[in-house]
Parts: C-alpha cells; structure tokens; sequence
C-alpha cells in the first residue's frame, strides 16, 4: 500500500472538495484495523488500502497541501469513502488483496492473473488410480503435487511418470470401457491394467515409486529400478532388463533438464523484481520436494514512484490471494511489511508460513538467478513494445487511421463441406496477441448453404457486434478508453466478405471502426496479398514490409485458432458413442454390447432377440434400447 508524501501539488476546487468530503467522513471512522475504499462519482473503485488504525490513516489525506500529484488526483477524484473494519491486521491484509485482485482499482498495484496454476494429481477411489493434469479447486479425492508453473512443465512431468512408472492416464469411463490395450501401452507409456496387463498389487508399486519421484525420493525410486533391472539380466529376461533401463533413463532426464535444485529448503517460492524504465517484472520460481518446478514472469501494472520494495509486497499478497502459499517464501526485497505478511499468510494456511530475505548463502544465489530472469525479461517486453509500438502506428498510416489501433480484431471461418462450421476471433492490442479475449463461434444458421462463407460471416459479426452493442461495458469510456470495442476490424477474403462486413456495419449502425478485408495473392503466395477498404481501390504493400509481415501473422493467427476450433469441434463429434445416449447404459453394459457385437452402428442395427442375447442385458432393457435406435431412425 501507498500512502502519501511530502512533495508538493497545486490545489484546486476540485482537490478541496475531495479533502472535504474526507474530513467529513473522518470523524465517523474508528480507531481499528480495517480496509477503505475511495470510490469516484460514478462508483468507480479508486484505491483500495489497509490500515492498523483506519481513523489515523484516512487522516492523511485530509491534509490540504504536501501530496503526490498520484496521490493528489485520486484525492480529486474521490466522491465517496467506504470503510470494512476487521478483526486483526492480518485481516485487513487479506480483504485488501482480495478487493485490489477482484476490483482492479486505478490508484493500485495490480497484477492480471491469467489462470490457476495446473497440478498434478494422482487420484484415489480406485483399484488403478489415474495420473492427470488438474487446475482449480483440489476438490477431487486423491494427492496433489504442484503447483508447476506452466502447462509445459506440468506436461513434461506426466511425460516422465507415463514413460517411467507406466501410470494409466485415460478417464474411468474409458478404462472400464476398454476390452484390448491402447497405444500408450503399445509405446511402451501405459502397464494397461484396464485388460490385466498388470495385477493390483504390481501397479501399486509403481503408484508408490511414483508418489516417491514426486516426493523428490528418486534415489530410492532409481536404486529400486537398478536393482530390478540387474535381476533380470541375471535372470537373462532381457526385454525387462530393456524396460527398466528405459524407465531410468525418463528419470534422469526431467532431473538433468530441472536446472536449479537446492540442497537447502524442499519447498519454496521464490520472488524477484526488477525495475527499469517506470516498468517491473516479478518472476515466481516454485520449488517442490527439491525439485524446481518452473518460473513465471509477471507485468505488475503501478504507478512510477512506486518502489520495488512496495510493488512486491503488494504483489505477493495479491498473488496468495487464492493460491495455497509454501511454508517458506523467500524475496528478492525487504518489503515493509514482511512480519504482517507472514502473519497474514500463515493464518490463510493454517500452518506456519516463513518469509526470508536472505542475505547469503544459496537461497541468495537462487534469488539472484531470479532477478537475472526478471531483468531479462523486462528488457525483451520493452524491446517488443517498442517495436509493435512503431507497427501499429505502420498499420494506422498504411490504412488511413487516426491513430494507432488500440484493439485489432481479426476473422476467418473454418469448416469441411459446410460441416462443423467454426467462426474464429482473435485480438491483437499494444501488448501483442491478447489471448484471453479470442472467441470462437459456433455457426448456427440452418438456412444458409453449407460452405456459404458469406453466410458464415454475416453471422459471426453480427452477434459479435450486436453483443457488444448491448454491453454498456464494452463500450469506451468517455477518455476514450478501450473496453472491448475495436479500432480496426480485419477479415480473412477479398471485396466479397468486404461487402458482407460493411453491410452488417450498415444494419447495426456501427460506424466508427475500420474495416480492412486481406486477400491471398496469385497462387496464395504470401507477400503478394491485396488490402480491400470500403472507399478505396486494392491495394498491396512492399515485399519484406515489417506492417505486411505484422498483417500476415495477424491473419495466420486467426487461421490458426479457426481451424483448431473446427478440429476440436470434429474430434469431439467424432468421439461421441451412440451408445452414451442410451438411458440406462452404463460402462458394463456398454462394454458387454460392444463386445458382443463389435461395434455401436451394429448394436443399433440389431434385432430384438439378439440384445436380449446380451450377456448383463434384460429384456426390458434390450427393449429400450432396440426403440431407442429404431425411433431415432
């Protein structure tokens, strides 16, 4: 948290009537710990704080005069004070993360969570028990190991585990379905305990061999599979001999491409800032069971006067917001408020929570390493900003806008035949490709020709920009802020889809964003592509352009995204079984009808007395499932 100083800014009516209206709540405050917050007069969350003593706090700025100019517009904008007394400081800490997290107030430190960190879990309740991938709440029965810090990481691990201990990693519904063994087993990834490849006691060995890994155990875990592998060269049963080297070799490599593993904490993360420019970047290195388990770099948006020490301190309480922290948190700073938020941590846990500042020895070398990464990657974000800064501004000259687009979105449909027709939207700002805001369309317009692109993108931007119409939230701010609405809209085709986006524009009213339609040149070859705008003959840019460049990866971009939501879309039907809508089937009896008759399409061509057949099958229900085919037909 901020609060103010000494150096000096101007007042005026504006600043008076904000200091006003403070002294005014002042002498209804009390003398306790809690969170304010300053709202502006539209409701606008401001600046959300904590205080041990809330009256003495808020008294700062009622002062008239000795306020940062940050500090002093906010007191400006300020219309009205709300205040949540709580039980402790460490109370106050923790609502004022959660309010600064959920809220994002101007006048705050704040950081865009993207998504929870995966896990891996081993799950519980089964003879066999599953390996998986997991995010969000551990509501699951079974253990957790993690957090790994990226997607990539958490899927090296499960790599190592399928090639190492052989764990099933298909759901429950597919192992008890399953009648022969899958590919995994054939590569070699999978024990297939689903057809008795492996007996209950044999995988729970190699679950136990497994937890032990992950458990950072993997001396014991190697010198069992050594040991293993020696018996059965001894026993000249060499193909298991094989196995077992392979297993080791998996292990030795997810610990050779670890890089840091310390010898002097188990569990830990770590945090270090770098500053340069007005800008920081935190990077987060998580240390499990000795095991690094992969880094993270994060864009904290502040304010320039806030220092280091203040931006981690605001970022480390926001970031255990709704993360179970580690017992040990070491810093790359000594922030100021270091004993409350450990306090405050240990209570959220449950348990002790210990936050260092380490002046030597190897927690300090590994904080450094972590600076060095922070600093790096600073210096890249602000290289690339700087060059998709000039970019943009490329874009606006080559397309006649008033300024640098703000918000792109760009276009294309995906489909075979007119088949799972997908619409695809991606985004692109002055921080590059914003993922979080893609969208994808299913296409729903059952009158339309299949294949009819026209059609297809009559009804994607129609619903896009009929829902943004009706989403007071999306629309910009009188600053001009952008919220959701696009400064330049770009579409995958020539004058046809051209026409067809202008069109919608007409019928909607929409009239203050830019339309730029990119056809594939002759032959498709890239570099060669015309630019259609409403108004304005085609037209091409120079070969080895960077602007071009910059379009065609906007536009390969939006390809992409396309047709992998077709595909996603194609597999998902393509896996869908008949059988699964049958009520009254279950796995077993799935199984048993499968197996019987080899295939879905048979069970739903066969006759009466065959079902019936069925071993596990009544005769109700070979009735209901005899109607069920044969209605739906």
């Amino acid at each position: 948290m901020t609060t103010p100083n000494a150096d000096e800014h101007p007042r005026d009516a504006k600043s008076d009537k904000g200091v006003e209206l403070i002294k005014a709540r002042l002498k209804h405050l009390p003398h306790a710990p809690g969170v304010y917050r300053m709202l502006g007069g539209d409701g606008e969350v401001l600046y959300v704080g904590k205080a041990r003593d809330l009256r003495n706090r808020v008294s700062n700025y009622a002062k008239e005069a000795g306020h940062s100019h940050r500090i002093a517009r906010m007191i400006m904008e300020t219309a009205d004070l709300v205040v949540v007394t709580t039980g402790s400081n460490a109370e106050a800490l923790l609502l004022e993360a959660n309010l600064i997290k959920r809220l994002k107030p101007r006048y705050n430190v704040s950081y865009r969570d993207d998504k929870s960190f995966p896990n891996i879990l081993l799950k519980a309740g089964h003879p066999y028990p599953q390996v998986q991938k997991h995010r969000g709440a551990k509501s699951q029965a079974g253990d957790y190991f993690g957090p790994f810090a990226s997607a990539g990481a958490v899927n090296r691990t499960l790599n190592t585990l399928q090639r190492a201990f052989l764990l099933r990693s298909c759901s429950d519904a597919v192992f008890a379905a399953r009648t022969r063994p899958c590919l995994l087993y054939q590569i070699k990834r999978c024990s297939a305990p689903c057809v008795g490849r492996i007996d209950e006691s044999g995988y729970t060995s190699l679950v136990e061999d497994a937890r032990a890994f992950l458990r950072r155990r993997t001396s014991t875990v190697r010198d069992h599979l050594k040991s293993a592998m020696l018996d059965a060269a001894a026993r000249q049963e060499f193909e298991t001999a094989a196995s077992l080297r392979d297993r080791l070799r998996a292990i030795s490599v997810i610990e050779s491409n670890q890089g840091v593993n310390p010898e002097t904490f188990e569990e830990a993360d770590v945090f270090a800032i770098h500053e340069e420019g007005g800008q920081s970047c935190v990077q987060v290195f998580f240390f499990r069971g000795g095991q690094n388990w992969g880094n993270r770099a994060y864009m904290p948006r502040h304010d320039r006067a806030e220092t280091p020490a203040d931006v981690l301190d605001a970022f480390i309480a926001q970031f255990y917001d709704d993360k179970d922290p580690p017992r040990l948190i070491l810093i790359s700073e000594d922030i100021p408020d270091r004993d409350l938020l450990e306090e405050a941590l240990t209570t959220r846990a449950g348990r002790k929570v210990e936050v260092l500042h380490p002046q030597r020895g190897e927690k300090r070398e590994i904080i450094e390493r972590a600076r060095t990464n922070a600093r790096e990657e600073l210096l890249r974000r602000i290289s690339e900003s700087a060059s998709h800064a000039r970019l943009l501004e490329g874009v606006a000259e080559a397309f006649g806008l008033d300024g640098p687009p703000a918000r792109i979105e760009v276009y294309d449909n995906s489909h075979i035949g007119g088949t799972h027709a997908v619409g695809g939207m991606i985004v692109a700002g002055k921080e590059g490709f914003l993922k979080k805001e893609y969208r994808k369309f299913n296409i729903k317009n059952k009158e339309a020709a299949p294949g009819d692109d026209y059609a297809m993108l009559r009804e994607v931007l129609t619903r896009r920009f009929s829902r943004l119409l009706n989403d007071e939230t999306a629309m910009r701010s009188s600053e001009g802020e952008d919220r959701g609405w696009p400064d330049l809209v770009l579409i995958d085709g020539g004058p046809g889809q051209l026409k067809v986006a202008e069109e919608v524009f007409a019928d909607l009213g929409v009239e203050d964003v830019a339309l730029v339609a990119i056809a594939k040149g002759p032959e498709r070859d890239a570099g060669r592509e015309h630019f259609h705008q409403p108004g304005r003959e085609p037209f091409r840019m120079e070969l080895k352009c960077p602007v071009l460049y910059y379009l065609q990866r906007l536009r390969d971009e939006a390809h992409r995204f396309a047709i992998g939501s077709h595909r996603a879309k194609r597999a998902k039907s393509i896996g869908v079984n008949p059988l699964d809508e049958v009520p009254g089937i279950g796995a077993a009896r799935k199984r048993a009808l499968l197996h019987h008759f080899g295939s879905a399409r048979a069970v739903a061509n066969a006759n009466l007395a065959d079902l019936e057949a069925v071993e596990g099958i009544s005769k109700a229900m070979a009735r209901k499932i005899y109607d069920y085919f044969h209605a739906a037909a």
